[in-house]
Protein backbone atom coordinates (compact mmCIF):
# COMPACT_ATOMS: atom_id res chain seq x y z
CA UNK A 1 0.00 0.00 0.00
CA UNK A 2 1.25 3.27 -0.62
CA UNK A 3 2.19 5.63 1.71
CA UNK A 4 0.81 8.64 2.19
CA UNK A 5 3.87 11.08 0.65
CA UNK A 6 3.82 8.30 -1.94
CA UNK A 7 -0.24 9.56 -2.44
CA UNK A 8 1.36 13.49 -2.43
CA UNK A 9 3.60 12.60 -4.67
CA UNK A 10 1.14 10.83 -6.78
CA UNK A 11 -1.11 13.87 -7.02
CA UNK A 12 2.16 15.88 -8.82
CA UNK A 13 2.28 19.04 -6.85
CA UNK A 14 5.09 20.18 -9.22
CA UNK A 15 2.05 20.68 -11.63
CA UNK A 16 -0.19 22.92 -9.35
CA UNK A 17 1.22 26.17 -10.79
CA UNK A 18 -0.57 25.12 -13.41
CA UNK A 19 -4.12 25.49 -11.23
CA UNK A 20 -2.79 28.57 -9.06
CA UNK A 21 -1.56 30.42 -11.81
CA UNK A 22 -4.91 31.01 -14.30
CA UNK A 23 -6.45 32.22 -11.57
CA UNK A 24 -4.07 34.55 -9.82
CA UNK A 25 -3.75 36.18 -13.34
CA UNK A 26 -7.83 36.04 -13.68
CA UNK A 27 -7.71 37.94 -10.48
CA UNK A 28 -5.73 40.86 -11.68
CA UNK A 29 -7.59 40.93 -14.66
CA UNK A 30 -11.05 41.19 -12.35
CA UNK A 31 -9.38 43.72 -10.59
CA UNK A 32 -8.31 46.09 -13.30
CA UNK A 33 -12.16 45.95 -14.23
CA UNK A 34 -12.73 47.17 -10.82
CA UNK A 35 -14.91 43.72 -9.69
CA UNK A 36 -12.20 41.90 -7.52
CA UNK A 37 -14.00 39.53 -5.43
CA UNK A 38 -11.55 37.74 -2.95
CA UNK A 39 -14.22 34.83 -1.86
CA UNK A 40 -15.17 34.42 -6.00
CA UNK A 41 -11.31 33.90 -6.50
CA UNK A 42 -11.45 31.64 -3.48
CA UNK A 43 -13.73 29.60 -4.89
CA UNK A 44 -12.25 29.25 -8.52
CA UNK A 45 -8.52 28.31 -6.75
CA UNK A 46 -10.41 25.19 -4.85
CA UNK A 47 -12.26 24.53 -8.21
CA UNK A 48 -8.84 24.15 -10.15
CA UNK A 49 -7.02 22.34 -7.62
CA UNK A 50 -9.44 19.81 -7.36
CA UNK A 51 -9.55 19.67 -11.38
CA UNK A 52 -5.80 19.44 -11.32
CA UNK A 53 -5.17 16.66 -8.79
CA UNK A 54 -8.36 14.41 -10.64
CA UNK A 55 -6.14 15.13 -14.03
CA UNK A 56 -3.22 13.68 -12.60
CA UNK A 57 -4.66 10.58 -10.72
CA UNK A 58 -6.73 9.74 -13.50
CA UNK A 59 -3.71 10.17 -15.83
CA UNK A 60 -2.03 7.45 -13.57
CA UNK A 61 -4.87 5.38 -13.54
CA UNK A 62 -5.40 5.48 -17.14
CA UNK A 63 -1.52 5.00 -18.59
CA UNK A 64 -0.67 2.88 -15.54
CA UNK A 65 -3.14 -0.04 -17.24
CA UNK A 66 -1.95 0.39 -20.07
CA UNK A 67 1.10 -0.11 -19.40
CA UNK A 68 2.59 3.32 -20.58
CA UNK A 69 4.01 3.94 -17.61
CA UNK A 70 6.28 1.09 -17.34
CA UNK A 71 9.28 1.75 -17.97
CA UNK A 72 8.99 5.58 -16.74
CA UNK A 73 11.87 7.99 -16.34
CA UNK A 74 10.35 11.00 -14.45
CA UNK A 75 8.72 10.93 -10.97
CA UNK A 76 6.50 8.32 -9.21
CA UNK A 77 3.51 6.75 -10.66
CA UNK A 78 1.37 4.89 -8.35
CA UNK A 79 -0.05 2.65 -10.75
CA UNK A 80 3.08 1.59 -13.07
CA UNK A 81 5.03 1.52 -9.80
CA UNK A 82 2.68 -0.78 -8.54
CA UNK A 83 2.66 1.19 -5.24
CA UNK A 84 -0.79 1.69 -5.42
CA UNK A 85 -3.70 -0.92 -6.97
CA UNK A 86 -5.24 0.80 -10.02
CA UNK A 87 -8.44 1.05 -8.25
CA UNK A 88 -7.43 3.00 -5.56
CA UNK A 89 -5.92 5.33 -7.83
CA UNK A 90 -8.91 5.63 -10.02
CA UNK A 91 -11.22 6.04 -6.54
CA UNK A 92 -8.92 9.31 -5.99
CA UNK A 93 -9.48 10.54 -9.56
CA UNK A 94 -12.93 10.11 -9.78
CA UNK A 95 -13.05 11.46 -6.01
CA UNK A 96 -11.01 14.69 -7.31
CA UNK A 97 -12.88 15.21 -10.01
CA UNK A 98 -16.53 14.98 -8.17
CA UNK A 99 -15.21 17.30 -5.32
CA UNK A 100 -14.12 19.70 -8.69
CA UNK A 101 -17.92 19.16 -10.00
CA UNK A 102 -18.98 20.15 -6.66
CA UNK A 103 -17.33 23.21 -5.71
CA UNK A 104 -17.70 24.24 -9.25
CA UNK A 105 -22.01 23.59 -8.88
CA UNK A 106 -21.73 25.70 -5.31
CA UNK A 107 -19.83 28.55 -7.12
CA UNK A 108 -22.52 28.39 -9.98
CA UNK A 109 -25.09 28.17 -7.20
CA UNK A 110 -23.77 31.55 -5.26
CA UNK A 111 -22.88 33.51 -8.00
CA UNK A 112 -25.76 32.86 -10.50
CA UNK A 113 -23.05 32.28 -13.78
CA UNK A 114 -24.74 29.56 -15.39
CA UNK A 115 -22.18 29.49 -17.88
CA UNK A 116 -19.46 27.79 -15.82
CA UNK A 117 -21.59 24.59 -15.81
CA UNK A 118 -20.89 24.34 -19.40
CA UNK A 119 -17.03 25.10 -18.80
CA UNK A 120 -16.79 23.06 -15.86
CA UNK A 121 -18.46 20.30 -17.60
CA UNK A 122 -16.07 20.21 -20.16
CA UNK A 123 -13.34 20.63 -17.94
CA UNK A 124 -14.24 17.38 -15.91
CA UNK A 125 -14.62 15.26 -19.56
CA UNK A 126 -11.49 17.02 -21.10
CA UNK A 127 -9.47 16.06 -17.69
CA UNK A 128 -10.51 12.25 -17.85
CA UNK A 129 -10.48 11.87 -22.04
CA UNK A 130 -6.90 13.12 -21.93
CA UNK A 131 -5.33 9.65 -21.27
CA UNK A 132 -8.81 7.75 -20.84
CA UNK A 133 -11.48 6.10 -22.38
CA UNK A 134 -10.67 4.07 -25.38
CA UNK A 135 -9.17 6.92 -27.78
CA UNK A 136 -7.83 9.00 -25.26
CA UNK A 137 -6.92 12.43 -27.36
CA UNK A 138 -3.59 12.97 -25.76
CA UNK A 139 -2.44 9.75 -27.27
CA UNK A 140 -3.16 11.67 -30.35
CA UNK A 141 -1.22 15.07 -29.91
CA UNK A 142 -4.24 17.06 -28.43
CA UNK A 143 -3.04 17.22 -25.02
CA UNK A 144 -1.01 20.58 -25.36
CA UNK A 145 -3.88 21.96 -26.74
CA UNK A 146 -6.52 21.14 -24.26
CA UNK A 147 -3.70 22.19 -21.65
CA UNK A 148 -3.50 26.19 -23.30
CA UNK A 149 -7.97 25.71 -23.61
CA UNK A 150 -8.64 24.29 -19.86
CA UNK A 151 -5.85 25.85 -18.14
CA UNK A 152 -5.62 29.31 -19.95
CA UNK A 153 -8.17 30.31 -21.79
CA UNK A 154 -10.65 28.69 -19.26
CA UNK A 155 -8.89 28.96 -15.98
CA UNK A 156 -8.00 32.92 -16.24
CA UNK A 157 -11.26 34.00 -18.44
CA UNK A 158 -13.72 31.57 -16.28
CA UNK A 159 -12.23 33.28 -12.73
CA UNK A 160 -12.60 36.66 -14.72
CA UNK A 161 -16.11 36.00 -15.89
CA UNK A 162 -17.02 34.51 -12.24
CA UNK A 163 -16.30 38.07 -10.97
CA UNK A 164 -17.06 40.04 -13.97
CA UNK A 165 -19.95 39.36 -16.42
CA UNK A 166 -17.24 41.25 -19.07
CA UNK A 167 -13.94 40.19 -20.22
CA UNK A 168 -11.00 42.42 -21.22
CA UNK A 169 -8.34 42.43 -23.83
CA UNK A 170 -6.17 42.34 -20.84
CA UNK A 171 -7.69 39.30 -19.46
CA UNK A 172 -7.31 37.74 -22.61
CA UNK A 173 -3.48 38.33 -22.89
CA UNK A 174 -3.25 36.62 -19.37
CA UNK A 175 -5.11 33.40 -20.84
CA UNK A 176 -3.27 33.43 -23.81
CA UNK A 177 0.29 34.04 -21.65
CA UNK A 178 -0.68 30.82 -18.68
CA UNK A 179 -2.04 29.01 -21.68
CA UNK A 180 1.38 28.99 -23.11
CA UNK A 181 3.21 28.45 -20.05
CA UNK A 182 1.62 26.07 -19.23
CA UNK A 183 1.29 23.91 -22.63
CA UNK A 184 5.10 24.50 -22.02
CA UNK A 185 5.31 22.34 -18.90
CA UNK A 186 3.50 19.42 -20.62
CA UNK A 187 6.29 20.01 -23.90
CA UNK A 188 8.81 19.85 -21.79
CA UNK A 189 7.39 16.65 -19.79
CA UNK A 190 6.90 14.95 -23.35
CA UNK A 191 10.18 15.96 -24.79
CA UNK A 192 11.31 14.20 -21.75
CA UNK A 193 9.05 10.86 -22.50
CA UNK A 194 9.62 10.68 -26.22
CA UNK A 195 11.38 7.05 -26.52
CA UNK A 196 9.24 5.40 -23.62
CA UNK A 197 5.93 7.22 -25.07
CA UNK A 198 7.25 5.67 -28.81
CA UNK A 199 7.49 2.34 -27.66
CA UNK A 200 4.35 2.52 -25.67
CA UNK A 201 2.31 3.48 -28.88
CA UNK A 202 1.35 6.80 -27.26
CA UNK A 203 1.63 9.30 -30.16
CA UNK A 204 1.77 12.64 -28.33
CA UNK A 205 2.68 15.92 -29.92
CA UNK A 206 6.53 15.47 -28.85
CA UNK A 207 6.86 12.23 -30.63
CA UNK A 208 4.91 13.68 -33.90
CA UNK A 209 7.14 16.74 -33.78
CA UNK A 210 10.45 15.14 -33.25
CA UNK A 211 13.10 15.75 -30.72
CA UNK A 212 14.15 19.01 -32.22
CA UNK A 213 10.90 20.42 -32.86
CA UNK A 214 9.42 19.50 -29.63
CA UNK A 215 12.13 22.01 -28.21
CA UNK A 216 11.52 24.65 -30.66
CA UNK A 217 7.81 24.77 -29.73
CA UNK A 218 9.22 24.98 -26.06
CA UNK A 219 11.15 27.73 -26.30
CA UNK A 220 8.34 29.39 -29.01
CA UNK A 221 5.80 28.77 -25.76
CA UNK A 222 7.15 29.83 -23.21
CA UNK A 223 8.33 33.55 -24.98
CA UNK A 224 5.11 34.63 -26.32
CA UNK A 225 4.03 35.28 -22.16
CA UNK A 226 6.66 38.09 -22.47
CA UNK A 227 5.22 39.44 -25.93
CA UNK A 228 1.82 39.62 -23.39
CA UNK A 229 3.89 41.56 -20.79
CA UNK A 230 4.64 43.68 -23.31
CA UNK A 231 1.14 44.40 -24.97
CA UNK A 232 -0.12 44.68 -21.47
CA UNK A 233 3.01 47.52 -20.44
CA UNK A 234 0.82 50.21 -22.95
CA UNK A 235 -2.15 50.08 -20.79
CA UNK A 236 -0.69 48.64 -17.30
CA UNK A 237 3.00 50.20 -17.48
CA UNK A 238 3.48 48.33 -13.81
CA UNK A 239 3.00 45.05 -15.44
CA UNK A 240 6.50 44.94 -17.25
CA UNK A 241 7.36 43.35 -13.53
CA UNK A 242 6.41 40.42 -15.27
CA UNK A 243 9.66 40.69 -16.63
CA UNK A 244 11.14 39.67 -13.45
CA UNK A 245 9.78 36.07 -13.84
CA UNK A 246 12.58 35.60 -16.95
CA UNK A 247 15.34 34.24 -14.90
CA UNK A 248 13.38 31.90 -13.35
CA UNK A 249 13.97 30.30 -17.18
CA UNK A 250 17.47 30.05 -17.44
CA UNK A 251 18.21 26.90 -16.71
CA UNK A 252 15.76 25.59 -18.32
CA UNK A 253 16.07 27.02 -21.58
CA UNK A 254 19.45 26.10 -21.45
CA UNK A 255 18.32 22.48 -20.88
CA UNK A 256 16.49 22.68 -23.83
CA UNK A 257 19.08 24.10 -26.02
CA UNK A 258 21.51 21.98 -25.22
CA UNK A 259 20.12 19.04 -26.42
CA UNK A 260 19.11 17.66 -22.62
CA UNK A 261 17.76 14.23 -21.95
CA UNK A 262 15.75 11.90 -19.22
CA UNK A 263 15.62 13.08 -16.42
CA UNK A 264 18.04 16.15 -17.22
CA UNK A 265 14.92 17.41 -18.21
CA UNK A 266 12.76 17.09 -14.98
CA UNK A 267 13.92 20.72 -13.45
CA UNK A 268 12.27 22.28 -17.03
CA UNK A 269 9.34 21.27 -15.62
CA UNK A 270 9.39 22.91 -12.40
CA UNK A 271 11.17 25.69 -13.52
CA UNK A 272 8.54 26.43 -16.21
CA UNK A 273 5.80 25.95 -13.76
CA UNK A 274 7.53 28.14 -11.05
CA UNK A 275 8.15 30.70 -13.94
CA UNK A 276 4.78 31.23 -14.69
CA UNK A 277 3.28 31.22 -11.04
CA UNK A 278 6.07 34.49 -10.53
CA UNK A 279 4.46 35.88 -13.97
CA UNK A 280 1.01 35.85 -12.88
CA UNK A 281 1.81 37.17 -9.44
CA UNK A 282 3.52 39.76 -10.54
CA UNK A 283 1.64 40.58 -14.01
CA UNK A 284 -1.54 40.45 -11.26
CA UNK A 285 0.20 42.96 -8.76
CA UNK A 286 0.53 45.60 -12.20
CA UNK A 287 -3.17 45.21 -12.75
CA UNK A 288 -3.76 46.07 -9.22
CA UNK A 289 -1.92 49.12 -9.48
CA UNK A 290 -2.46 49.97 -12.97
Amino acid sequence: MATVSEWIEGARPRTLPNAVAPVVAGAGAAAALDAFSWWRSLLALFVALALIVGVNYANDYSDGVRGTDDNRVGPLRLVGSGKAKPKAVLAAALGSLALSGVLGLLTVVLTGRWLLLVIGGASILGAWFYTGGKKPYGYYGFGEIAVFVFFGLAGVLGTVYVQSERLSWAALACAVAVGCFSSGVLVANNLRDIPTDIEAGKRTLATRLGDQGTRRLYLTLVAIPYVMTVALWFSYPVTLLALLSAPLLIKSVQAIRTDAQGRALIPALRDTGLAMLAWAVLTTVGLFVG
